[in-house]
């Protein structure tokens, strides 16, 4: 059986600072409280019994004077607690604080001719300054507590909002965001004291600057690259034409189009990663754009439309995002490849062995690939960008039957009539082919064309045709 599992706030620093702070007081105004308690109730009994036995004194020199006993003292007394009366009977003196005739008292007695003397103090006064003495004593340890809590939940509550800062920082770092930092004014002035969580603070600054310093070195590094090859590869692409026709020229040529596709992917990424990419956005209908892809790409990729919807989106960025996907489920996949249709929503999938662990995980990273080094690993870097970009999600998994599956998810276009009412969820469901729903399930009247057309040759996850 599972133990239950506490609630996620009492994990915090805030809430164990709290705790033990609580803990500490009450340990502290308990041992206090009690060394006082202590302290003044031996001071008040040692008075009460000095008194006593003073009168038991008195009251022994008149019983054997033969005088009249003082108003406080008598022999065999009928309060006489039977303990104090059994010690006086053995010839020996003692003390006792009991009760007499409803009040506290202090006794004192001794032995008197096979009898018991005794004397007693009014211990009423005695008592009450005890009781007082505890009341105060727990009180001021309550507004004691009280106080030191608040103070001790104000300074851990200050220490605990510097470190959620911290943490959102180090968050925003890791989401992209290299120009956060925590600006800790501790660090910044030299000439005030840092405490741990400064330290920390400044850490992390630092740590982002050297880090946004070294990607910005990388990023302009590859641009670089990519614009000086344009020139030789510009050169390099007019000579090869002018080869004589041949097995070696087609190689030659084959090769410099792999170069220019890569320098062209090098330097689209480049630009993704300066992030200065505007977007031309436009309303369009999201089945006939999937429909040109699939055509321009060549391939027999399987469409289907389950659902037609207006999306609002920058055309040739959504092409670009799309066309990779359908060239890296042909390169890296087996057939058949679809690609569907549901509202906003387009769905590729491939029957081949899925996308790796990490890329599923962490998403695509670039030049690395798996299969024996097929592709350089930039196109479904560029989709991902590019869907970025334009406001879409992308996400990747693999089926549980098999295969890789790349989900898109764009943002709908919902026009406003004039009576304010949403007229943006059209159903036009076609029945071009006699397929059935969305993905193979029954249910949607969902049309599937093959997506040949004029254009021939092999589709690239990296630069698909546009």
């Amino acid at each position: 059986m599972r133990r239950p599992r506490p609630p996620a706030w009492t994990a915090t620093l805030t809430w164990k600072a709290a705790v033990f702070i609580t803990v500490m007081c009450c340990a502290l105004a308990a041992l206090l409280g009690a060394l006082v308690h202590v302290s003044v109730t031996r001071q008040t009994v040692d008075q009460a019994r000095m008194e006593a036995l003073s009168r038991l004194e008195q009251a022994t020199r008149a019983y054997v004077a033969g005088e009249p006993m003082p108003p406080y003292a008598a022999v065999d007394p009928p309060g006489l607690p039977a303990s104090l009366r059994a010690l006086a009977l053995r010839g020996e003196r003692g003390t006792l604080v009991a009760d007499h005739e409803g009040s506290p008292a202090m006794w004192a007695a001794g032995p008197a001719d096979g009898r018991a003397l005794a004397a007693r103090v009014d211990y009423t006064l005695a008592a009450e300054t005890i009781t007082g003495l505890d009341q105060a004593i727990v009180g001021s340890s309550a507004l004691a507590i009280g106080a030191t809590l608040l103070v001790g939940a104000f300074a851990v509550t200050r220490v605990t909002r510097r470190l959620h800062l911290t943490a959102q920082v180090a968050r925003r770092i890791s989401a992209g965001d290299l120009d956060a930092r925590v600006n800790d004014p501790r660090t910044e002035d030299p000439a005030r004291p840092k405490d741990e969580v400064a330290t920390v603070s400044g850490a992390l600054d630092t740590m982002a600057s050297s880090l946004q310093r070294k990607l910005q070195s990388e990023q302009r590094f590859t641009a670089d690259v990519a614009h000086e090859l344009r020139t030789p590869l510009t050169g390099l692409s007019a000579a090869a034409e002018l080869l004589p026709e041949g097995r070696p020229a087609e190689l030659v040529r084959d090769r410099v189009r792999a170069m220019r596709s890569l320098t062209e992917d090098l330097l689209e990424i480049s630009r993704l990663d300066a992030g200065g990419e505007t977007v031309d956005l436009d309303v369009y209908e999201l089945a006939p754009l999937a429909e040109r892809v699939v055509r321009a790409s060549g391939t027999d990729t399987q469409l289907r439309i389950v659902r037609e919807t207006t999306v609002e989106t920058d055309k040739r960025r959504l092409e670009r995002v799309l066309g990779n996907l359908v060239g890296n489920a042909h390169k890296h996949g087996r057939p058949p490849v679809t690609l569907t249709v549901d509202g906003p929503e387009v769905t590729i999938s491939d029957k081949g062995p899925g996308y790796p662990g990490y890329l599923v995980e962490h998403g695509p990273q670039r030049f690395r690939t798996e299969g024996g080094g097929k592709g350089h690993g930039l196109g479904l870097t560029i989709a991902a960008g590019q869907a970025a970009v334009i406001g879409a999600e992308l996400t990747f998994a693999n089926a549980p039957e098999g295969g890789a599956v790349a989900h898109l998810v764009l943002p709908e276009y919902a026009p406003i009539d004039p009576e304010g009412e949403d007229v943006s969820g059209r159903s036009a469901d076609r029945a071009d082919g006699g397929h059935g729903g969305h993905g193979g399930h029954g249910g949607h009247g969902g049309g599937q064309r093959n997506g040949t057309g004029p254009d021939s040759g092999e589709g690239s996850p990296d630069t698909p045709a546009h």
